[in-house]
């Protein structure tokens, strides 16, 4: 019997499973964001960075993502890409700063990580044709607050829920394997964070990202008996979690045309993604028996640099520019396509054009560069194997002030 007790990333995996951005400045900048932090996106990059938004500001965004290499191969002769190349994401925020208080509340949705790949065709071990699919998500609902608290000090906190579901399929068709299906949670999550401006042209900022388990359940597993499929009605998938991450950054403005920013972000993905545990029970036939199944995950820490310009060139059009690296947290003998956070090199390019004093729009491309690593993990069908991974994301911003 083999069951894969893994959640999966495979569609838009960057730091990790992490994207590198939220909204489209903060994207376009390479995720050079904590000391930038300006619009309502600033609720999952830095809350103290509501505290520069006065008056009202909603942000809506939008990102295409194709992905242009995410390819299978295994010692059984496969060399599949998965067929679901595109995958749609998006969010938004409203901010509005307080009469009554130096403080900017604020309110927002965020693609937090997630989606999935899809395989067809795979010749398995067993010799026949079958394939292997996970679609998963997490989405993040939260509020904050960003309050100057000197004319230098901005500090902030956001505080919501974040829901995560899994579906996933392992040669489903083949005896002894198994499907999954609408496992999910919501749970708690918070990030706090500061903005100092040392020197009119220098801000220094940091933020800190609380852990978040997500302990997945309420989910069915279908297993194939050979003769028909037994239905597990009570599932769940434990061991995964939203890592802790600290980040700290600068921003200069070595005249009005140029902002230049950078941030280090650690992320503690070794307390997060350690193993995963799946169980199903409540058969609907008896005579199977319930069923745990424990797999290795081992993700080392990651440190990702992020750097990234903006230029203003004229009174109505800013241009970004961004760059960022972090190495593939995954154990190579840990590796699996559905978990496909092997991605390393980001780079990006925008512009944001100010049709009047109310709306602006905002766009621009990130390139994920292509890596390949080879492996052979222990627990999965696949023997040895190679993973590939390359994309390039189209991301859209509309932005009214008000």
């Amino acid at each position: 019997m083999v069951i894969l007790a893994t959640c999966s990333l495979p569609a838009y995996a960057t730091n990790g499973f992490n994207l590198i951005g939220f909204g489209a400045e903060s994207t376009l900048m390479g995720g050079a964001d904590v000391a930038v932090a300006r619009d309502p996106s600033a609720l999952n990059t830095n809350p103290a960075g509501l505290a520069q938004i006065q008056g009202r500001m909603f942000n809506g965004f939008a990102s295409l993502l194709r992905t242009t290499d995410l390819r299978h191969e295994d010692q059984f002769g496969n060399d599949e890409h998965a067929s679901n190349r595109y995958t749609g994401l998006g969010g938004g925020g409203y901010a509005q700063s307080l009469d009554s208080l130096p403080c900017t509340a604020g309110v927002g949705m965020f693609a937090q990580g997630g989606a999935g790949g899809v395989f067809k065709n795979i010749t398995t071990p067993a010799g026949n044709e079958d394939k292997f699919s996970a679609l998963f998500g997490i989405a993040k609902f939260t509020g904050g607050l960003g309050c100057q608290v000197t004319d230098d000090l901005a500090l902030g906190g956001s505080f919501g829920l974040v829901y995560a579901s899994l579906e996933q399929n392992l040669y489903g068709n083949t005896p002894n394997n198994a499907k999954i299906e609408d496992v999910s949670t919501i749970r708690p999550t918070f990030k706090l964070g500061m903005q100092y401006k040392l020197t009119p042209r220098i801000v220094l900022a940091a933020a800190y990202t609380g852990k978040t388990e997500l302990p997945m359940t309420d989910g069915e597993m279908k297993f194939n008996t050979g003769s028909g499929y037994v239905t597990y009605h009570d599932v769940s998938f434990k061991g995964f979690a939203l890592p802790r991450e600290i980040a700290v950054g600068a921003a200069f403005r070595p005249n009005d045309d140029w902002l230049l920013s950078v941030k280090l972000n650690w992320i503690e993905w070794s307390d997060a993604l350690t193993s995963s545990t799946l169980r199903a029970s409540n058969p609907d036939n008896p005579a199977f028996p319930n069923i745990t199944q424990t797999n290795t995950l081992d993700w080392k820490n990651q440190w990702v640099i992020a750097t990234g310009a903006a230029y203003t060139l004229d009174d109505r059009t800013t241009l970004y520019a961004g760059y960022n690296y972090g190495r593939n947290p995954i154990p190579r003998g840990n590796t699996t396509p559905f978990i496909a956070g092997i991605l390393e090199h980001h780079y990006t390019v925008g512009a944001a054009y100010k049709w009047n004093e109310e709306w602006t729009v905002t766009g621009g491309l990130e390139y994920d560069a292509r890596i390949r690593v080879k492996y052979n993990n222990d627990e999965l069908p696949f023997g040895n194997s190679a993973l590939s991974n390359e994309a390039v994301f189209f991301h859209f911003m509309l932005t009214r002030k008000w």
